[in-house]
Formats: C-alpha cells, structure tokens, sequence
C-alpha cells in the first residue's frame, strides 16, 4: 500500500484518487444491479408480438378460444407494469435491509429476485404459463426498486467527496448501458424472434450471477460499518482499502463527526422526515427532482420514438436500429456526464438538462402538429428526440439519485431514498398506465404537459437547489439548516457546535 508524499493523515488526502479496488468495486456494483434494471426496461418492448402470440395460444391451448384483443392488451399492460409496481414495493423494502444487511448485503441479497425470475422467464415457454412471465417481471422490479437505491447509496458512501458525483452517476451509466444491451439483442434477426425471446428475457440473470461471485470480495460501506454496526476497526480496514494508502484517521474523523451530529436524532424513519423542520427542503427537493424526471416524459419520449421514426419516413424494418442508435447517444451523454459532473457541478447541469428537455418538447409539439403539412418537419421530430434524450442523459437521469446520498445524512438516508424511489416509481407507473390513454386523447399535443413538467422543475432547481459539488455532508448539511431556518440540526441538543449562529432564527 502505498501513501503519498503529503503530510500523512492530514486532509490533503481528502482529495481520494480512483483506486483499482473502489473502480471495480463501482463496476460490479454497477453491472450487477444498475444494469439489470435498464436491460429489463427495455427487454419486452421487441418481442412484445411475439409474447403476445404466445399468450394468445397458450389460452387457445388451455380453453380451445382465442383471447378478445381487449384482453390481451390488457394482460399485456399489466405485464410490462409489473415492473414499476415491483420497482415500487423494492423502494419500500430498502431502509430496513440497508440498516439489517448493510449496503453490500442488500445488492447481494437483491440478487435472488434476478436470478429466480430470469430462471422463470427462460422456461415459460417450455411450461406454456405466461403467469410465469408475470410474477417475473413484478420480482425483476422489486430487484430493479432496491438497486437503482441501494447502488447510488453504497458507491456515495464508498466515494471519496472528490469523486462523489462521478461515482454516482455511473449506476445511470450502466442503467443506460442495459437499455441499449437489451436494445441490440432485442433485433429481429438476433433474439426478437419467436424461439428467441425466452432467452432474452431470461439474460437479466447473468449479471446478477457474477455479482452473487465478486462482490463478497469488496468491502462494506465504511459509514455503515463505523456508524451503524460500530465497527471502528472493520470501517479503517474497508477505508485503507478503498484509498490505496494508511493514513484514513481524518476521515474516520469525519464519519464520526457526522454521527455524533446525528446521535439525537437516531434512527429517522419515513414518517419522522416528513415531520422534521430541519429536513423539509431536503425532503421538498427530492420530491420534487424525482418526480420531475419521471414526469417530464422520458419513458413516453422512448415509447413514441418508433412512430416519430416512422412518420419520418425510415422504414418499418429500419426503425429498431434506429432506436438502438437512440439508445447509444443515450450512454456516451451519461459517460459524459460522469466527468462533468465534478467540473460543471450538480445544478448546472440539471438545471441545463431540464431546459433542454423543455424545448425539445415545445418543439417537438409543433414539429407533430405541423408533419403532415410541410415535407422536412419529421426530420426536425427525430431531432428533437435526440436533443430530449441528451438533455435528459445529462442531468435529470443522473443526478436526483446521487443528491440524495448528498443531501442527507447517514440517519435519515436509508428513509430519504425510500421516499425518492416511492416517488420515481410510482411517478414511473403512472406514466405507463396513463399516457397510451393521453396520448390517443391530445396526439401531438401530449408533450405539452411534458414541456410544462420540465419548465416548473427548472424553475423550482434554480430557486431552491443548491451546489453540492465538493463539499462533505455536513457542509451540504448546513447549507439546508440556513434554508430551513432551524438553528441546529436537531434542537434537541447542541451537537455541532462548531455552527455558524443563523442569524433568521424563529
């Protein structure tokens, strides 16, 4: 192990490089979970003919009818929303495994609602049960409900501050990395065929087997160690680890400065958040950031893309590959994103991604409205497609998750991404169920809400939304505690002393 030539142990070292444990420790995190999740968004949306027909005949099979084509679109509706209900129930699930089982445990945990339904998917065909496909894809969304929390929660803890952004924004990096995975073995001539989509369904399993393998080598959180299990020794072995070098005492010093804030407050769960003056703009910001990014029509957008393609006159058979190339801009913005994340800082750039998604879809409205008029409109749609997704790639993707580890302290995380995941999942259903139905009622002008969803986030960012770029926690803490007008974090006792008095106080 080496240490630099710096004073040792002084907080020179609070500047953390990326070392080959905590990169591979990001990755298999990362690939393990985070992937999942984008593989398993994306991996119905090609085959869906084709598992249509087979629920078809399996009925046929099982009472010698055919299903009315109100049936099967229903059926077919709930199946594909069986996963953000199950993303929904996952979020529900995460303050009390992350506190039992800590970070680690949770993501290796999580693994037996991967591998278990991607067993099931793989044989339903074979077993003639489309039940299977559907108990599957509500276990897939709780596994995709507690990693796209649990994930941001364990590499924000592992992060140097340095680094903090850049390693929090790779979970998005690998969601979109699943998307267009599922997207390129979703072609028609690779799994998108008849005999094909039991096995591309049945994929999500592999990456959850590697992580079951690799990831009890890497070390726990080491937060979680010193402050949850008071493990003070197992948190400096983890820290040495993760920095490459000995000298971790100051940031032991920091961690344990955070909980010895927070030791009046103990344990905060859901319902105390929502009750604690001094949490209420963390909480608002969450809620609002989370909604905001579900909201303002990113899935729609993914769902529309194919007809917008359409009507711009790329061929029926020509259209997946350009929704995969839709699904490549997406990675390289979000792989931009990780190292401009720490240069231009978090609010800039959701701040930049909402405003660019405002005025694709503004755009965009009038470029639907206007296609069958002027000949070169359809072209000025699939543009606004690739703007919106590189707007929505570069800050309101990444970012909200990675501001909750932020935002919050070690007490009220674990309840704090409960509250953000409810948010995004639910928000993430609704859009699902409700724009088929909005969309054959306004057409073109459905994006209009959309715009008008990404025009009060901005706002609402540029208000309240502060910097966090580069600060620890309970700086970030206590640029809240001003907004909040409270006088400490919690007033029931004197813990940071070394408070600046806020001079509005109540």
């Amino acid at each position: 192990m080496s240490t630099d030539e710096e004073s040792p142990g002084g907080p020179v070292h609070a500047w953390g490089r990326l070392t080959l444990v905590l990169a591979l420790a990001t990755l298999i995190a990362a690939f393990g979970s985070s992937f999942q999740y984008g593989y398993n968004v994306a991996a119905v949306n090609s085959p869906a003919e084709y598992m249509k027909q087979f629920y078809n005949d399996t009925y046929y099979d099982r009472t010698g009818g055919y299903m009315e084509s109100y049936s099967l679109t229903l059926l077919w509706s709930v199946t594909v929303s069986m996963f953000p209900f199950g993303g929904f129930v996952g979020s529900l699930l995460v303050g009390p495994l992350v506190n039992k089982l800590g970070r680690k445990g949770t993501l290796l945990f999580n693994n037996i609602f991967s591998i278990v339904p991607a067993i099931l998917m793989g044989c339903s065909k074979v077993a003639k049960s489309f039940e299977l496909i559907i108990v599957s894809r509500l276990l897939v969304g709780i596994c995709a409900g507690l990693s796209s929390n649990v994930v941001p929660m364990y590499l924000g803890e592992l992060a140097p501050k340095n680094l903090r952004g850049a390693l929090g924004v790779v979970p998005q990096l690998f969601i979109t990395v699943g998307i267009l995975v599922a997207q390129i073995f979703g072609l028609r001539n690779l799994l998108a065929s008849e005999e094909g989509w039991p096995i591309l369904l049945g994929l999500t399993g592999v990456p959850a087997a590697l992580q079951v393998l690799l990831l009890p080598f890497f070390p726990e959180s080491p937060r979680y160690l010193l402050i949850q299990k008071k493990d003070e020794e197992g948190a400096k072995n983890a820290l040495k680890r993760l920095r490459g070098w000995d000298a971790v005492d100051w940031e032991v010093e920091e961690i344990r400065q955070e909980d010895e804030a927070e030791k009046a407050a103990g344990f905060i769960s859901v319902v105390k958040l929502f009750q604690m003056r001094s949490l209420r703009w963390q909480l608002l910001s969450i809620i609002a950031l989370m909604a905001g990014q579900q909201l303002s029509g990113v899935n729609a957008i993914y769902y529309y893309a194919d007809q917008i393609y359409v009507s711009a006159g790329v061929e029926e058979n020509q259209v997946q590959y350009v929704t995969a190339g839709t699904g490549a801009v997406n990675v390289v913005m979000t792989f931009c994103a990780v190292f401009v994340v720490e240069l231009l800082g978090r609010r800039l750039l959701l701040l930049l991604g909402f405003s660019v998604c405002f005025l694709a879809c503004c755009v965009l409205t009038v470029a639907l409205s206007l296609q069958d008029t002027i000949s070169w409109m359809p072209y000025i749609s699939i543009v606004c497609v690739i703007v919106y997704v590189v707007g929505h790639a570069l800050g309101p993707s990444p970012i909200p998750a990675l501001l909750i580890t932020e935002i919050f302290l070690q007490s009220s995380r674990p309840s704090a991404f409960m509250v953000g995941g409810s948010v995004h999942w639910l928000s993430n259903f609704v859009v699902g169920l409700v724009f088929p139905f909005i969309q054959e009622g306004l057409g073109s002008y459905s994006f209009i809400i959309f715009a008008v969803i990404c025009l009060l986030t901005t706002i609402y960012i540029f208000m309240i939304v502060p910097e966090t770029k580069g600060k620890s926690f309970i700086e970030i803490n206590q640029i809240f505690v001003k907004m909040n007008k409270v006088s400490d974090v919690h007033p029931e006792k004197e813990e940071l002393k070394n408070l600046p008095p806020v001079s509005s106080e109540q």
